[in-house]
């Protein structure tokens, strides 16, 4: 899904000719971490409301344009890039330009959020795994045929963290009993991070651990 649907375009672009005490104002009605400036029609930049509150409110913006940020999103960029985007310059407001660089408008992190609260992976019902295995190891592929080898359906998947050489994976598992596919991503070498009530393995574990220890009490 492309961002286009989202594109918002009501709020008049200022100029790089304006000054710093109308842009002030601006941001003053608005809830926006950026705002975007234009040239003689073209975008040229973001201005920052945590910089500007310390610019001289007399002078244009042009005098500052060296604090202009000059991000920006394509009408055709997923989402998912877009929320990259948005992270990425630690912003709530991206500028949309087409092929040519015209601005269309912009879209907010709320309605770019909302499409991920959205999705399946975490609206529809299922189970939560995460699982651990070295960088060169996985593959999604695998992944996918081991859940799916079990009768269930993987729902979504994404990285949720590197560390050195390891790599660990979030999945979202179809409602299913989640006990053979635990088992089934250990026999293929992964670690299963995430806790279960049905990990029989866990529970056998446990079971050995009071067992050992009313031994070493005897």
């Amino acid at each position: 899904m492309n961002i286009e649907p989202y594109i918002i375009n009501d709020i008049k672009m200022p100029e790089v000719t304006d000054s710093i005490g109308e842009i002030q104002s601006l941001f003053s009605e608005l809830t926006y971490s950026h705002i975007p400036i234009q040239h003689d029609g073209q975008y040229i930049g973001c201005i920052s409301e945590n910089d500007i509150r310390s610019f001289d409110p007399e002078k244009p913006v042009e005098e500052y344009q060296y604090a202009l940020e000059g991000f920006f999103a394509r009408a055709h960029d997923n989402w998912l890039d877009t929320l990259h985007a948005f992270a990425k310059n630690d912003t709530n407001l991206l500028p949309v330009l087409d092929e040519e660089n015209n601005y269309l408008g912009y879209v907010e992190l709320h309605d770019i959020m909302n499409i991920f609260t959205e999705a399946p992976f975490l609206n529809n019902p299922g189970g939560i795994l995460i699982i651990e295995k070295g960088y060169k190891d996985y593959s999604f592929s695998e992944i996918s045929q081991i859940v799916e080898s079990n009768g269930a359906h993987l729902l979504g998947a994404f990285v949720s963290g590197m560390d050195n050489d390891m790599t660990q994976i979030t999945l979202k598992i179809g409602q299913s009993p989640l006990n053979a596919i635990l088992q089934s991503f250990r026999r293929y070498g992964y670690k299963v991070v995430s806790t279960h009530e049905e990990d029989s393995f866990s529970t056998d574990l446990r079971d050995r651990s009071r067992y050992l220890d009313k031994y070493l009490n005897i």
